[in-house]
């Protein structure tokens, strides 16, 4: 299989690359390829003509997107738009990497991949935008949204915490927003396993559901560091862009295919902890 992989140089990118190592990957970087440059892609992808392409580009700064919404809009919005066309041009699926960031949080129990949308930050609106410019342009597409991701190769939650109990005695850490970690490479091995089932929307997650201060406390419980994290609000913090309050994703469509439920976030960070120390 050839496969095609924008935001080939990201943390879900690099990840992608270590599970698909036996397919030809088709890498295409920032550097290298603008997603928002129409004419440019087409003749890229024509020339590359990959079997499917994975799209994980994306502006993903939440709160920067927040200040510059049209650059969000751009990347994320225009960006996915144009990989849309540019699979449809040569008849390929395009696997779509998108957020639970589209939801608000107050439905209060997990959300499945059929219930309303309603995002609450820019970051959230423009990869909205992107998931109806791909349902609307091509009827060949995976769109999987995916929560709190950490790997290597890219800032994340995990390394940020660790560094931090290095360095200060105490941290706060808000407790009243919930969703499901996930590790890049655990993602990227259920990409595979939902290429060649039936197209539309999968939810993709490590199973279960924490707040941002219990992922911090099993953070600092793996690494043997007994500091004092403290529990806060999201008022604590400053923040240009709202969160969702609880953004857990119920993986309905991965059961329906038969595919396995990916194990519990818990024992996905232990593993990654245990490969980057």
């Amino acid at each position: 299989m050839k496969v095609a992989l924008t935001g080939a140089d990201g943390m879900l990118g690099h990840a992608i690359q270590k599970v698909f190592s036996d397919e030809e990957i088709i890498p295409f970087s920032r550097v290298t390829f603008d997603i928002t440059e129409l004419g440019s892609i087409l003749k890229t992808v024509r020339d590359a003509r990959p079997d499917v392409i994975i799209h994980a580009a994306a502006f993903t700064d939440v709160d920067a997107c927040e200040s510059n919404p049209e650059k969000a809009y751009l990347v994320n919005g225009i960006g996915a738009r144009n990989m849309a066309i540019a699979c449809e041009d040569i008849r390929c699926p395009i696997v779509h990497i998108s957020t639970d960031y589209v939801f608000d949080g107050t439905k209060g129990s997990l959300y499945d991949e059929w219930d309303k949308t309603n995002p609450i930050s820019q970051y959230g609106l423009s990869k909205l935008m992107a998931e109806q410019f791909i349902s609307s342009l091509t009827n060949r597409f995976y769109i999987v949204r995916t929560s709190w991701l950490y790997g290597t190769h890219g800032r994340n939650f995990v390394d940020t915490i660790i560094r931090l109990l290095a360095e200060k005695e105490s941290l706060q850490v808000v407790n009243d927003q919930f969703g499901s970690p996930t590790f890049t490479e655990d993602l990227a091995a259920t990409l595979r396993q939902i290429i060649g089932k039936g197209y539309g929307t999968y939810h993709v997650t490590n199973s279960g559901v924490c707040s941002w201060h219990e992922f911090a406390v099993k953070i600092a419980d793996l690494i043997s560091i007994d500091k004092p994290i403290i529990p806060v609000s999201s008022e604590a913090f400053i923040r240009a862009a709202r969160r969702p309050a609880q953004s857990g994703l119920n993986n309905t469509m991965l059961r329906l295919e038969g595919i396995y439920p990916l194990r519990h976030w818990s024992e996905a960070l232990e593993q990654y902890i245990k490969q980057t120390r």
